[in-house]
This record gives structure tokens, C-alpha cells and sequence, in this order.
């Protein structure tokens, strides 16, 4: 349970930081910056639902005893 925890929080890590970056090349490229924006859309959507979940597990709520 763990290692899937640390993976979800390191696949949302990793979106969000490419995310970032594709944004930044494309402003410095005249280029649209939709794509990358959208991945950190994402990466921020998944945050919120990764600690919500965690928040439910942790509180005890989950109904999973």
C-alpha cells in the first residue's frame, strides 16, 4: 500500500514539474502553452483527490476495516 502511495505522489510530482517546464519553453518559443497548462490542471486535480483519499484513509472514514 505504501509503494503505490509514493508512486501516485511521485507521478503527480513528475506531471506537474513537466508540466512546468513545457510551459516555460513554450512562452520562451512564441508557442502556445495549452498543453502544458493542461498538465498542470491535471497534476493539481490529482493532488486534490490524492489528499482527499489519503485524508479518508487516515481518518478511518474509508469503511475498508
Amino acid at each position: 500500500m505504501i509503494a503505490l502511495l509514493l508512486l501516485y505522489w511521485a507521478a503527480v510530482a513528475i506531471i506537474f514539474i513537466v508540466g512546468i517546464i513545457i510551459m516555460i519553453v513554450a512562452t520562451a518559443n512564441n508557442k502556445p502553452v495549452k498543453p502544458g497548462l493542461r498538465l498542470v490542471i491535471l497534476s493539481v486535480i490529482l493532488l486534490v483527490i490524492g489528499a482527499g483519499a489519503c485524508a479518508i484513509m487516515l481518518s478511518g472514514l474509508g469503511g475498508m476495516h
